[in-house]
């Protein structure tokens, strides 16, 4: 567990110093492994929910006014946020009105995992991290998957919004969200500056405590302070949200690294913490995990997936929800496996059966045993579980261009016309 997250530490750093260059033009013809024309997003017309999201996109695009919040969840793929704040810089810089606010994070490094490279957290005192993937673990969990829990006197931690990321836009907050478990009063939280706090605003039910700002920063310095000396005094921190009031596309990752379905519902505070949004896109990019363990159960995985659906439907019933098949994988660094195909299946029954598309990127990658080809020209790692940065890279403008020609197809608009304005964007 350790070398592989030191593998995607070293795919952190490394990606961070790439410019952000359209790749798809300059590797269709280098490897024809990939099935270039599965890269389409199925079922879309058939999800009228689309409709709604592509309009709202291209308010945006031309430059008008819209709100519109993209959720992400996944695993490691998803923890590390390379190829999804790919995604997120690709559509907050395609007109002067895309780019909305950082919004929620985790700060990782007090748990003892990896960071993104794209904002950055440093802390002092002694954290311990748990993870809703480590059967062992047990711990509240809320939205992110992830807590760190603190039981000594203080600790100070400092939030940069941006750090190593090639976003030339840099975000800022005038507000501060701290997810942590607010039905204790063992702690206290207090800041450097007391005077950049104007107001605050507490949340019993989603477990939050909301600063409002004096003025907009891009990092914020606060301490978690004991102020009962119990026995059993700990703090909880569940997550952070850097907000403003900028209007745009905010894109909100949640990963885990080695989280399945099973693991997911571990997480108590969940659906009171996502019930605070509205999301209008849901891409569900769970499942890598579920197939590498040999005990997969498909209806267990079916149910799983279904209760996801149904969670994110009570936030917002008209949400434009994406499933993604799985990448083609090797068990153990050993053999393809064959359980990404019982998934698939899945996936597709459950889109149609809630109206919900499907970007299939286990047939995009050339199906069963796929990543072997992939691994042979250095676009995934040893483990043929992850990807290298190039590996990132692809799969990202894959998304980005099957998202952007559903979106001309369903407006009927000149075909390729939204992806040349945000790759030349």
């Amino acid at each position: 567990m350790k070398h592989r997250e030191l593998l995607y530490c070293l795919l952190l750093l490394s990606f961070s110093l790439i410019a952000q260059d359209y790749t798809l033009d300059t590797v269709r013809t280098k490897y024809s492994f990939v099935n270039w024309e599965a890269n389409k997003i199925k079922f879309v017309k058939k999800a009228p929910s689309f409709k709604k999201l592509f309009h709202k996109l291209d308010v945006v695009a031309k430059g008008g006014k819209e709100d519109i919040h993209i959720f992400h969840i996944g695993g490691s793929h998803i923890q590390a946020d390379i190829y999804s704040n790919r995604l997120r810089t690709y559509l907050q810089h395609m007109s002067p009105t895309s780019k909305g606010q950082r919004g929620f994070i985790y700060p990782y490094r007090i748990a003892s995992t990896n960071n993104p490279s794209n904002y950055n957290v440093e802390f002092d005192g002694e954290w311990k991290g748990y993870r809703c993937s480590i059967r062992k673990d047990s711990v509240a969990w809320g939205m992110s998957g992830v807590t760190a829990v603190f039981k000594d006197s203080i600790s100070n931690i400092k939030v940069k919004a941006n750090y190593r990321g090639y976003d030339a836009q840099h975000y800022n907050f005038n507000k501060i969200r701290i997810f942590y478990d607010n039905w204790s009063n063992d702690y206290e939280i207090y800041f450097k500056e007391n005077s950049i706090i104007a107001n605050t605003k507490i949340n019993k039910k989603a477990h939050y405590i909301e600063f409002t700002l004096t003025k907009t920063l891009e990092e914020l310095e606060f301490c978690i302070q004991r102020v009962i000396n119990a026995e059993n005094s700990e703090f909880l921190m569940m997550g952070l949200e850097l907000m403003n009031d900028n209007s745009g596309i905010e894109y909100t990752t949640i990963g885990v690294n080695g989280a399945s379905f099973d693991y997911y519902s571990r997480c108590h505070y969940f659906e009171e913490q996502l019930m605070l949004y509205k999301p209008d896109l849901f891409i569900v990019s769970v499942g890598t995990n579920d197939a590498y363990h040999p005990d997969f159960r498909p209806e267990s995985y079916r149910a799983s997936y279904e209760d996801l659906i149904l969670t994110v439907q009570k936030a917002n019933p008209d949400c434009a929800v994406l499933l993604t098949v799985p990448n083609d994988s090797y068990y153990k660094k050993q053999h393809p496996n064959p359980r990404t195909r019982i998934m698939q299946k899945i996936i597709y029954e459950l889109a149609e059966k809630h109206k919900m598309a499907v970007w299939d990127f286990y047939e995009i990658m050339g199906g069963f045993n796929s990543s072997r080809d992939w691994y042979q020209h250095k676009l995934m790692p040893k483990d043929r579980i992850h990807f290298t940065q190039l590996g990132y890279r692809i799969k990202a403008d894959l998304l980005l261009q099957a998202i952007t020609n559903s979106w001309e197809e369903s407006l009927q608009l000149e075909h390729n016309s939204v992806l040349n304005q945000i790759i030349n964007e």
